[in-house]
């Protein structure tokens, strides 16, 4: 069954997107919490914002597919919860699918299902599980017509940064790219590298699979409008924000300024003028 349907509704006619992923929860973090307390306000305030999609979970995708009327973000479901984002990694690590993930997103009329694709330091195993968990999402989503975002993570060491750093050496990030391409991923979300400049390097690797890239954590205005301008010019097709717009102090003003440039190729100031009201997204 094609992909192609859920994937119009996904992306702009042109072949961009803007997805806030607000799943943190998932991953038993107390930090990620900061923001999304209260996560029916929290879906409502970027419902208001309107970007292309919403990344939830299957316990809280109800706030945004109770809301009324035919004007709202596409769901993104988060399919895997793992253990590796605390700032000393435990004994046994693991990402575990849902249960039947591909049926229960076809149930919330999800635009897409979104797995890990992770390399952590001497962890082969979880690399495995994985790859497993992309496989088997893989043979369900083509029989519904489901499109499989992978994500590839490439980490830090826990002990050179602390838990959950990006590592954006652009050498390890291209071959865990292409290999999410090769299990078969409809879309990639992937790390910005150290040089954003070199990203048409990672575009060109993914073969004509878009990527959206990832915002990390929370970085200055300047520093993530910037850095997002370029990396649009460099041929992504879009973003996947979480804590740069949920932990924002505006963040329908945040929304506003980074679809502007994902869908208008607005530059860093005209973005940062729309944040700080200045001008109208």
């Amino acid at each position: 069954m094609s992909v192609q349907p859920r994937l119009n509704r996904m992306f702009s006619a042109q072949g961009k997107c803007f997805d806030v992923a607000v799943d943190h929860g998932f991953f038993n973090e107390i930090s990620f919490l900061a923001g999304i307390e209260n996560m029916r306000q929290a879906v409502q305030t970027i419902v208001e914002a309107n970007p292309d999609c919403i990344q939830l979970s299957i316990g809280q995708a109800k706030w945004l597919q109770d809301v009324p009327g035919k004007k709202k973000p596409g769901l993104v479901l988060r399919t895997d919860a793992a253990n590796i984002y605390g700032k000393e990694l435990p004994s046994f690590l693991f990402s575990e699918l849902i249960d039947r993930a591909v049926e229960k997103a076809v149930a919330f009329d999800a635009v897409a299902v979104c797995v890990n694709l992770l390399l952590l330091p001497n962890q082969p195993e979880l690399h495995h599980q994985c790859v497993r968990n992309i496989s088997l999402l893989k043979s369900e989503c083509e029989k519904y017509g489901m499109p499989l975002m992978v994500e590839p993570l490439v980490m830090l060491p826990n002990e050179a940064k602390g838990g959950y750093m990006v590592d954006g050496d652009i050498g390890k990030i291209m071959p865990l790219v292409r290999q999410g391409v090769e299990l078969g991923a409809d879309v990639i979300k992937a790390d910005p590298c150290d040089d954003v400049a070199e990203y048409h390097r990672v575009i060109e690797v993914a073969s004509g699979i878009p990527v959206l890239v990832r915002g990390g954590g929370r970085a200055s205005d300047e520093e993530i409008v910037n850095r997002t301008a370029e990396l649009m010019n460099q041929g992504a097709s879009g973003i996947v924000y979480g804590r740069n717009v949920i932990q924002h102090p505006n963040p329908a003003g945040m929304t506003n300024a980074l679809m502007a440039i994902v869908h208008q190729g607005a530059s860093a100031e005209r973005a940062l003028a729309i944040l700080s009201g200045r001008e109208v997204g």
